[in-house]
Protein backbone atom coordinates (compact mmCIF):
# COMPACT_ATOMS: atom_id res chain seq x y z
CA UNK A 1 0.00 0.00 0.00
CA UNK A 2 1.30 3.29 -0.75
CA UNK A 3 2.87 4.91 2.13
CA UNK A 4 0.95 7.89 1.60
CA UNK A 5 -2.51 6.84 1.20
CA UNK A 6 -1.62 4.54 4.60
CA UNK A 7 -0.71 7.33 6.55
CA UNK A 8 -4.17 9.15 5.76
CA UNK A 9 -6.26 6.09 6.39
CA UNK A 10 -4.11 5.41 9.85
CA UNK A 11 -5.77 9.01 10.47
CA UNK A 12 -9.03 8.14 10.68
CA UNK A 13 -11.75 10.46 10.06
CA UNK A 14 -11.39 13.85 11.02
CA UNK A 15 -12.62 17.54 10.58
CA UNK A 16 -10.47 17.13 7.39
CA UNK A 17 -10.77 13.99 6.07
CA UNK A 18 -14.07 11.56 5.49
CA UNK A 19 -13.78 7.78 3.79
CA UNK A 20 -16.55 6.77 1.47
CA UNK A 21 -16.85 3.24 0.57
CA UNK A 22 -19.07 4.43 -2.62
CA UNK A 23 -21.03 7.57 -3.68
CA UNK A 24 -24.47 6.79 -4.59
CA UNK A 25 -25.98 9.91 -4.14
CA UNK A 26 -25.02 13.19 -5.32
CA UNK A 27 -27.28 15.71 -2.88
CA UNK A 28 -25.51 13.72 -0.26
CA UNK A 29 -22.06 14.18 -0.75
CA UNK A 30 -22.40 17.71 -1.38
CA UNK A 31 -22.91 18.28 2.00
CA UNK A 32 -19.58 17.36 2.74
CA UNK A 33 -18.04 19.15 0.09
CA UNK A 34 -19.40 22.15 1.42
CA UNK A 35 -18.78 21.55 5.16
CA UNK A 36 -15.22 21.23 3.93
CA UNK A 37 -15.01 24.38 2.04
CA UNK A 38 -17.28 26.20 5.02
CA UNK A 39 -14.57 25.13 7.44
CA UNK A 40 -10.64 24.34 6.89
CA UNK A 41 -10.86 22.45 3.51
CA UNK A 42 -10.70 18.73 3.57
CA UNK A 43 -10.23 15.49 1.87
CA UNK A 44 -12.29 12.36 0.85
CA UNK A 45 -11.15 9.54 0.59
CA UNK A 46 -13.52 7.29 -1.86
CA UNK A 47 -13.23 3.20 -1.76
CA UNK A 48 -12.27 3.51 1.85
CA UNK A 49 -15.03 2.08 4.79
CA UNK A 50 -15.16 3.88 8.05
CA UNK A 51 -13.14 1.55 9.80
CA UNK A 52 -10.35 2.04 7.40
CA UNK A 53 -10.23 -1.23 5.27
CA UNK A 54 -9.69 -0.53 1.43
CA UNK A 55 -12.72 -2.05 -0.49
CA UNK A 56 -12.20 0.04 -3.75
CA UNK A 57 -14.31 1.43 -6.48
CA UNK A 58 -15.78 -0.56 -9.32
CA UNK A 59 -16.07 2.53 -12.05
CA UNK A 60 -15.97 5.66 -13.12
CA UNK A 61 -19.28 6.76 -11.60
CA UNK A 62 -18.07 7.77 -8.04
CA UNK A 63 -16.27 10.63 -9.88
CA UNK A 64 -19.34 11.48 -12.16
CA UNK A 65 -21.77 11.47 -8.95
CA UNK A 66 -18.92 14.07 -6.99
CA UNK A 67 -18.66 16.05 -9.85
CA UNK A 68 -22.59 16.85 -10.61
CA UNK A 69 -22.33 17.25 -6.25
CA UNK A 70 -19.90 19.79 -7.04
CA UNK A 71 -21.77 21.47 -10.23
CA UNK A 72 -25.36 21.07 -9.57
CA UNK A 73 -25.87 20.60 -5.28
CA UNK A 74 -23.38 23.37 -4.19
CA UNK A 75 -23.93 27.10 -4.81
CA UNK A 76 -21.53 28.33 -5.54
CA UNK A 77 -20.10 25.06 -7.75
CA UNK A 78 -17.32 23.59 -5.63
CA UNK A 79 -13.47 23.41 -6.71
CA UNK A 80 -12.03 20.70 -6.22
CA UNK A 81 -8.87 18.25 -7.29
CA UNK A 82 -9.08 14.62 -7.73
CA UNK A 83 -6.25 11.77 -7.96
CA UNK A 84 -6.87 7.74 -9.28
CA UNK A 85 -4.85 5.44 -6.60
CA UNK A 86 -4.61 1.60 -7.34
CA UNK A 87 -3.29 0.19 -4.06
CA UNK A 88 -3.12 -4.19 -3.92
CA UNK A 89 -5.41 -4.22 -7.10
CA UNK A 90 -8.05 -1.57 -5.36
CA UNK A 91 -8.82 1.28 -6.93
CA UNK A 92 -9.38 4.18 -5.12
CA UNK A 93 -10.26 7.72 -5.56
CA UNK A 94 -9.03 11.08 -3.79
CA UNK A 95 -10.54 14.43 -3.69
CA UNK A 96 -9.38 17.05 -2.12
CA UNK A 97 -11.40 20.24 -1.28
CA UNK A 98 -10.03 24.33 -0.83
CA UNK A 99 -11.73 26.09 1.94
CA UNK A 100 -13.77 28.78 0.43
CA UNK A 101 -12.38 32.28 -0.08
CA UNK A 102 -15.68 33.44 -0.02
CA UNK A 103 -18.55 31.68 2.39
CA UNK A 104 -20.85 30.45 2.91
CA UNK A 105 -21.00 27.98 0.93
CA UNK A 106 -24.14 26.13 0.45
CA UNK A 107 -25.67 22.72 -0.82
CA UNK A 108 -29.32 21.93 -1.81
CA UNK A 109 -31.20 19.62 0.59
CA UNK A 110 -34.34 19.60 -1.41
CA UNK A 111 -35.46 21.54 -4.62
CA UNK A 112 -35.33 25.17 -4.11
CA UNK A 113 -34.12 24.63 -0.59
CA UNK A 114 -30.18 25.68 -0.16
CA UNK A 115 -28.54 25.11 3.27
CA UNK A 116 -24.95 25.71 4.72
CA UNK A 117 -22.92 23.01 6.42
CA UNK A 118 -19.71 23.38 8.81
CA UNK A 119 -17.15 20.47 9.41
CA UNK A 120 -16.54 19.99 12.68
CA UNK A 121 -14.66 16.69 14.09
CA UNK A 122 -15.98 14.09 11.17
CA UNK A 123 -19.31 15.49 11.74
CA UNK A 124 -20.91 18.08 9.06
CA UNK A 125 -23.50 19.56 10.84
CA UNK A 126 -25.28 22.69 9.77
CA UNK A 127 -24.55 26.27 10.51
CA UNK A 128 -25.82 28.63 12.48
CA UNK A 129 -27.68 31.87 11.44
CA UNK A 130 -25.00 33.59 13.12
CA UNK A 131 -21.93 32.46 11.48
CA UNK A 132 -24.11 33.25 8.27
CA UNK A 133 -24.70 36.41 9.11
CA UNK A 134 -21.05 36.63 9.88
CA UNK A 135 -20.20 35.49 6.77
CA UNK A 136 -22.18 37.57 4.89
CA UNK A 137 -20.72 41.06 7.10
CA UNK A 138 -17.23 40.10 5.86
CA UNK A 139 -18.04 38.80 2.56
CA UNK A 140 -20.10 42.73 2.33
CA UNK A 141 -16.46 44.34 3.79
CA UNK A 142 -18.24 46.05 6.43
CA UNK A 143 -16.32 46.97 9.13
CA UNK A 144 -17.85 46.87 13.05
CA UNK A 145 -18.74 50.03 14.67
CA UNK A 146 -19.26 49.61 17.97
CA UNK A 147 -20.60 51.65 20.85
CA UNK A 148 -19.64 50.17 23.98
CA UNK A 149 -22.97 50.43 25.41
CA UNK A 150 -24.39 48.26 28.40
CA UNK A 151 -25.19 45.57 26.06
CA UNK A 152 -21.42 44.72 25.33
CA UNK A 153 -20.43 45.28 28.72
CA UNK A 154 -22.19 42.95 30.19
CA UNK A 155 -21.00 40.04 27.09
CA UNK A 156 -17.44 41.06 27.73
CA UNK A 157 -17.88 41.33 31.62
CA UNK A 158 -19.08 37.40 31.92
CA UNK A 159 -16.74 36.39 29.26
CA UNK A 160 -13.79 37.46 31.12
CA UNK A 161 -15.47 35.53 34.27
CA UNK A 162 -16.57 32.86 32.26
CA UNK A 163 -15.33 30.41 29.53
CA UNK A 164 -17.71 30.72 27.06
CA UNK A 165 -21.32 31.81 26.59
CA UNK A 166 -24.82 30.79 24.90
CA UNK A 167 -26.58 33.30 22.65
CA UNK A 168 -29.95 32.30 24.59
CA UNK A 169 -27.75 33.04 28.00
CA UNK A 170 -26.73 36.22 26.59
CA UNK A 171 -30.19 37.37 25.37
CA UNK A 172 -31.34 36.72 29.31
CA UNK A 173 -28.58 38.52 30.88
CA UNK A 174 -28.65 41.50 28.73
CA UNK A 175 -32.97 41.16 28.60
CA UNK A 176 -32.30 41.93 24.76
CA UNK A 177 -34.38 39.91 21.87
CA UNK A 178 -32.75 37.57 19.96
CA UNK A 179 -31.82 39.75 16.93
CA UNK A 180 -30.40 42.34 18.90
CA UNK A 181 -28.07 39.99 20.92
CA UNK A 182 -27.17 38.49 17.53
CA UNK A 183 -26.15 41.48 15.76
CA UNK A 184 -23.93 42.51 19.04
CA UNK A 185 -22.27 39.64 19.01
CA UNK A 186 -21.26 39.39 15.04
CA UNK A 187 -19.91 43.17 15.52
CA UNK A 188 -17.56 41.71 18.10
CA UNK A 189 -16.81 38.92 16.01
CA UNK A 190 -16.03 41.45 12.83
CA UNK A 191 -13.87 43.53 15.44
CA UNK A 192 -11.70 40.53 16.47
CA UNK A 193 -13.00 40.39 20.21
CA UNK A 194 -15.10 37.26 19.95
CA UNK A 195 -15.27 34.00 18.33
CA UNK A 196 -18.06 31.23 18.00
CA UNK A 197 -17.42 27.55 18.41
CA UNK A 198 -20.17 24.83 18.01
CA UNK A 199 -20.97 21.14 17.79
CA UNK A 200 -23.94 18.97 17.00
CA UNK A 201 -26.26 20.71 19.62
CA UNK A 202 -24.64 23.95 21.06
CA UNK A 203 -23.44 27.14 19.44
CA UNK A 204 -21.32 29.09 21.99
CA UNK A 205 -18.85 32.10 21.96
CA UNK A 206 -15.92 33.03 23.73
CA UNK A 207 -13.04 35.88 23.65
CA UNK A 208 -11.12 35.34 20.76
CA UNK A 209 -7.84 33.62 21.54
CA UNK A 210 -6.13 35.02 18.64
CA UNK A 211 -6.95 38.62 17.49
CA UNK A 212 -5.44 38.24 14.39
CA UNK A 213 -7.44 35.57 13.51
CA UNK A 214 -10.96 35.92 14.93
CA UNK A 215 -12.58 33.28 12.31
CA UNK A 216 -12.81 29.77 14.11
CA UNK A 217 -13.46 28.47 10.94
Amino acid sequence: MSQYIQKLILEGEHQQQDFKFQVNDSKKIARTLVAFANTDGGKLLIGVKDNGVVAGIRTEEEYHMIEAAATMYCKPAIDFAHRHWNIEGKRLLEIDVPRALIKPCYAMNEPGKWMAYVRVGDQNILASTIMIKYWNRKNSHQGAMIKYSEKEHLLLEFLNQHPFITLNKYCRLANIPRYLAENTIVNLMIAGVVEMGQNEKYVWFRLSTNTDTPETW
